[in-house]
Formats: structure tokens, sequence, C-alpha cells
């Protein structure tokens, strides 16, 4: 059962509307339930494009503003496409005087990928992060779960080759 009529994106099939719907539906008359709702749908779409969040909104009867400032205040929320492998470098000091600089030259050069974005095919969305925790592997590179450690930028094509 639909909770209005779904808006028009190519980023939604009907059968990740129908899984929303169902979604929003076991969540609507549960208070504070929101940021469980956002995220169980952006877990289904990959981000939270602005109709999603209008829709969202409308079925759960909060404002748009209320919802969309939720979305933009927690980091755990995207509102553009992420790709299917998120590249996250680590920035921490071992990191960083290891070489972590080249790195992100060799992939912004080899990828045009800067910090932030993601590649137009989504095949990568790059990330810098403070710290992954591998201190004694640094350079590290995270691609999804996979640590990939002493890191160098004539290694780096090549391990992000393996990620189609």
């Amino acid at each position: 059962m639909a909770v209005a009529a779904h808006p028009q994106h190519e980023d939604i099939s009907v059968q990740m509307w129908e899984k929303i719907d169902q979604i929003i539906l076991e969540n609507k008359t549960r208070p504070g339930s929101i940021i469980a709702v956002l995220r169980q749908c952006q877990d289904i779409v990959g981000y939270l494009p602005v109709e999603l969040i209008n829709y969202i909104s409308n079925g759960m009867n909060l404002s748009s503003s209320e919802v969309f400032g939720i979305a933009t205040f927690y980091a755990l929320f995207s509102l553009e496409p992420k790709g299917r492998h998120n590249i996250k470098l680590c920035l921490g000091t071992a990191c960083y005087v290891k070489g972590m600089r080249e790195i992100m030259d060799r992939i912004r050069n080899t990828f045009e990928l800067k910090e932030g974005e993601t590649t137009p095919d989504r095949r990568f969305s790059l990330e810098a992060v403070r710290c992954v925790g591998a201190c004694g592997l640094a350079p590290v590179v995270m691609v999804n779960e996979d640590i990939h450690g002493i890191m160098s930028a004539d290694k780096i094509i090549g391990v992000l080759e393996n990620y189609e």
C-alpha cells in the first residue's frame, strides 16, 4: 500500500518505493523514529535525494524542513549519490607523514576524483577521515570495509582497479 504517489526519480525503482512505503507504514506512529526511517531508506537507495526526503516527510506527517534538517545534521546521511566503493583515506599523523598526500594526488589525477566527490559512473566515492586506527600499517586506505596498509602512490591504482 502506497503512502502517497511516488515521485519519479531515476535512482529509485518501483521495488525500492515498495520497501520505502513499508518502512514508513511500520514507523509512522512511532514517535522519534525519523532517524531510523531515514537510515533504512538511505540503505535502500544509497543516499537521500530531495524527492525522497519530501516523500518521507509527507508519509511521516513531518515538515520537509524538519526532516531535511535531520538529514543534513547527521554525518551518517548523504544527500548526494555515493559510489559502489567508498575510498577512505586516513589523514592521521602517521599516514599523512608516510605519504598520504601523494596517494590522494594519484587518485585525483587518475580518476579525476576529489575529496567528497563521486565519480560520474558512481564507481568510487572519496572521503578523508581523521584516523582508521591502524597506525602500524600507515599509510592506510580503506575501500569499503577492506583495509589496505603500507600503501603508496605507486600501488594505489592497482588496488583500486580490483574494485568494479
